[in-house]
């Protein structure tokens, strides 16, 4: 396979350390088959820019959209996935991940309601050996600059369930993180696409600067 020696060279790449990211780095939209990776289109953009104000990143906020099975996947340390229903990854698509997170990259997952269950299918395709488990309120991932004591806010109401918050690990590495009954990228997007309090802005993007704090530090 090609992503052998793609991997070798990308691993400098993904080498993170406690220093923010390069300047005009781009954090990265993932873009697969078979349902709306699409949604919240100003969200990253809007995510890039509040790091850059209050965690002193200089991301640029024209983020990068790729495709799950593209090599051009190890130049974005940082993925996000969102959409509301179905989620397929092809075999070559999933190994393609799986090398990804495994050379250090990390891969947040955000239910925009509806696409629970296909992606935790999707994701036991790249990890069949591991299975999503609800971080504790005392992980790294909710004591970044932002603290959330009680886990997830809640931006987005749906079932009347409480957020949660579940993580993918690899030899005790954190590769990606699943924000389930929340909608983060919701409360990311232009104030007047949802209309959302400020607060509840405010929080999603706290915990958004969390994520991205936390990807690069590992």
């Amino acid at each position: 396979m090609r992503l052998i020696p793609l991997l070798t060279l990308v691993l400098p790449l993904l080498a993170f350390s406690p220093a923010p990211p390069p300047a005009g780095m781009k954090l990265a939209l993932l873009k697969y088959n078979a349902g709306d990776w699409y949604a919240n289109p100003t969200a990253l953009a809007n995510l890039s820019k509040f790091c850059n104000q209050n965690l002193g990143t200089s991301l640029d906020p024209d983020y990068a959209t790729v495709d799950v099975g593209s090599a051009e996947l190890f130049n974005y340390p940082f993925l996000h996935m969102t959409g509301h229903g179905n989620v397929v990854f092809s075999d070559s698509e999933a190994e393609n991940l799986r090398l990804y997170l495994m050379a250090g990259g990390f891969l947040h997952i955000d239910d925009n309601y509806g696409m629970d269950t296909y992606a935790r299918l999707a994701m036991k395709k790249v990890f069949p050996e591991s299975e999503f488990i609800e971080l504790p309120f005392e992980h790294e991932v909710y004591k970044q600059k932002y603290a959330f004591r009680n886990g997830l806010p809640k931006i987005h109401e749906h079932d009347k369930k409480s957020p949660q918050g579940f993580g993918l690990f690899w030899e005790g590495r954190l590769v990606c993180f699943y924000s389930f009954e929340c909608d983060l990228g919701d409360g990311w997007e232009d104030q007047d696409v949802h209309n959302d309090p400020e607060e509840k802005r405010r929080q999603a993007l706290q915990m958004g600067a969390n994520l991205v704090q936390f990807a690069f530090r590992q």
